[in-house]
């Protein structure tokens, strides 16, 4: 069974920079995504960023060119450089794993949450002015 722990997460003034991980415990088999997933209040949870079992990347637009996944193969843990953060970027942190199915493309993980059987607890970023 999956067990995913987030960290990193913290206060960080506008401009500046954090990086997440996200540590991964047992295995999915075969093909699957991998994703960091952010909420606010009154808000579903969105996917923001992920990569499947092909490294195959994609990410929201409201975070292209500004935040990075990748994946540490060894350690089995999934990052998240977030660069240039502005107040719009605070909200609860969650990184989360489910299967792939079919052949699809790396957009495919793209949400919904609902294609995500495990999560990590979260970890707040709050960004400030």
């Amino acid at each position: 069974q999956m067990q995913l722990a987030e960290s990193g997460g913290g206060s960080v003034q506008a401009g500046g920079s954090l990086r997440l991980a996200c540590v991964a415990s047992g295995y999915i088999a075969g093909s699957f995504c991998m994703a960091w997933f952010r909420q606010t209040p009154g808000k579903a949870r969105e996917a923001i960023a992920t990569m499947d079992t092909e490294r195959r990347l994609a990410y929201d637009d409201s975070v292209q060119g500004r935040f990075t996944i990748s994946k540490d193969k060894v350690q089995n843990i999934l990052y998240l450089q977030m660069n240039s953060l502005t107040p719009e970027d605070t909200a609860m942190y969650y990184c989360a794993t489910g299967p792939h199915p079919g052949a699809y493309g790396g957009r495919w993980c793209l949400g919904p949450e609902e294609k995500y059987p495990f999560w990590g607890q979260g970890t707040q970023v709050t960004v400030s002015s």
